[in-house]
């Protein structure tokens, strides 16, 4: 359950909820003291002399009375609350992770709908991402057109992998399987040796690519897309992919205007498959913004911290004010 308040209360989670049944306690005796109030008030109705009474009790005295006893109502739920275990979320960067960058650097990433072209913007894009990320993250870079290749294991040294990100030139055909198929590999090849933890380091492939794959040309075939991302599926890997690119970008091959629209339906499916994020970008303003996104949703994790202690220091104050209240308000009546 949740409950939305402010700071350490905020959005908080129970991590002992049945606690919540002491809550009776002051539901109890919050009806014990109507009832009292409500019994005593027939008794003095009976008896007093309602023009002494109200000069000696005057109705707004009778009515402030009630204060401690409702402070104290209030104190001991606050102390339930603290006892159920309250959490709230916070936001930490990650340190144990990896990601792997995936570059399509096919032909139709020298397509100039955006300026310079798109591999050229896909290039200042991923170097920004690689600044941008938090730093305890190992990242990794693979380029692919017909082939995959590892250009930079998982590291820190964002220095080697922007260095990366310069030198790639574009290459023929696109072979998104065989893309996918070896940024698994590299990550678990980084994940057998990373300590620090129980199990694998958690995991993201980001594929940037702006056309459909052409090897092999249907994305269900063995070491197509689809298997591929059914695998990454498996190990629990996330790939979230951006497609970028027009409709209307085009590449010169042999003199001829060989249209190379954007595709979206292939990247889409993929992160259908296996629970990522799919964007589009058409402009290298739009690319940095995706890019600023995934660095949001990548680099940091939420955790639960415990909350209890700022929940107990409102209930101390909260009784602290009944306690006040009941030595002010409910003192004797004048003689």
């Amino acid at each position: 359950m949740t409950v939305p308040l402010l700071g350490p209360l905020a959005l908080t989670d129970f991590a002992h909820a049945w606690y919540w049944l002491f809550a009776l306690v002051p539901v109890a005796l919050l009806v014990g003291y109507v009832v009292m109030q409500m019994r005593r008030r027939r008794h003095v109705l009976r008896f007093a002399n309602m023009e002494v009474l109200e000069q000696v009790a005057p109705q707004q005295h009778r009515r402030w009375r009630h204060v401690a006893a409702a402070l104290l109502v209030v104190a001991l739920l606050l102390f339930t609350v603290a006892m159920a275990g309250p959490t709230y979320g916070v936001r930490i960067p990650r340190n144990r992770a990896v990601v792997m960058l995936v570059i399509d650097v096919s032909e139709s990433m020298v397509a100039e709908d955006v300026p310079p072209n798109r591999l050229a913007a896909a290039k200042a894009a991923g170097k920004q991402f690689a600044d941008e990320l938090t730093p305890g993250i190992n990242l990794g870079l693979i380029a692919f057109a017909g082939t995959a290749s590892v250009l930079v294991s998982p590291t820190t040294n964002r220095a080697v992998m922007k260095a990366a990100i310069d030198k790639l030139q574009a290459a023929e055909r696109t072979a998104t399987g065989e893309a996918i198929y070896t940024a698994l590999q590299a990550i678990a090849t980084v994940g057998a040796v990373m300590g620090g933890g129980n199990g694998p380091p958690p995991a993201r492939i980001v594929l940037e690519s702006d056309g459909k794959e052409t090897v092999p040309s249907d994305p269900e075939a063995p070491r197509g897309a689809y298997p591929a991302a059914r695998a990454a599926k498996e190990q629990g890997i996330p790939i979230s992919t951006i497609s970028f690119g027009t409709p209307d970008g085009y590449v010169e091959i042999n003199g001829a205007q060989v249209p190379v629209p954007v595709d979206d339906e292939t990247l889409q499916k993929i992160t259908e498959i296996t629970g990522g994020q799919a964007f589009h970008a058409g402009s290298l303003g739009e690319l940095s913004r995706v890019y600023a996104e995934l660095q949001q949703q990548i680099g940091f994790e939420t955790i639960r911290a415990d909350a209890s202690a700022a929940w107990l220091r409102l209930g101390v104050v909260v009784l602290v004010a009944a306690a006040l209240a009941s030595l002010a308000i409910s003192r004797p009546l004048p003689t």
